[in-house]
């Protein structure tokens, strides 16, 4: 596994193109939703077309709400890509990290052609069948990543507005999942759901507070 350290350009086509794109198929991956006490963790591959690259793609969470939505459906409608859900449960049996990597590995595996080669945001690529490359800050470095974490972002938002509509209280839609004052507060109210991760340390000790 090689690991590409943080440049400050903003994203382009460089690396995609050290890896031979577009000759060859070069996929962006990346995630959203580590951090949040509640909800899935999702994966996005995407395999751009060199020909119809939609303007404006960036780090997803240096995008306003509306941009992303209006990238997302451009993306979809121009580029190869899958999107997966790594569940509360996997998250709680593997540990957020494990379940990201397989949460990933499921997307790239999903898309409907193999990639040559995979750029994968941050410090670990899971396991695949191609040469795959971990880019610290590859969000704001690959347009192939900044793709993927557009469409990871806004599917999990989408998601967390549903759940946020069938258990309200915790504030999701807002919030995401995150671990903020008022979701906090929602959890001593009214106690954890079954979209919370009981392998986090604040839902773990609402659970058994003597543990």
């Amino acid at each position: 596994m090689q690991v590409t350290a943080r440049e400050p350009d903003g994203p382009t086509l460089e690396l995609e193109k050290k890896a031979g794109f577009p000759a060859k198929r070069i996929a962006g991956v990346d995630e959203a939703g580590r951090g949040p006490l509640a909800g899935p963790v999702v994966a996005a591959a995407v395999l751009l077309d060199p020909a119809a690259i939609p303007d404006g793609l960036n780090d997803s969470k240096k995008l306003s709400a509306a941009k992303r939505e209006k990238l997302f459906e451009e993306i979809c409608a121009s580029s190869r890509y899958a999107i997966a859900l790594g569940a509360v449960e996997e998250i709680d049996r593997l540990n957020i990290h494990h379940a990201t990597l397989q949460t990933m590995k499921r997307a790239v595996e999903a898309l409907p052609i193999s990639p040559d080669h995979v750029l994968v945001d941050g410090k670990f690529t899971p396991a695949l069948a191609c040469p795959a490359e971990a880019v610290i800050g590859g969000d704001g470095r690959s347009l192939s990543i900044a793709a993927a974490s557009i469409l990871a972002k806004v599917t999990r938002d989408r998601l967390m507005a549903d759940l946020d509509a069938a258990h309200p209280g915790y504030g999701w839609a807002r919030n995401m999942g995150y671990g903020t004052a008022a979701h906090k507060s929602a959890l001593e109210a009214l106690g954890p759901t079954i979209h919370h991760r009981r392998s986090f340390a604040p839902i773990r000790k609402i659970l058994s507070p003597d543990s």
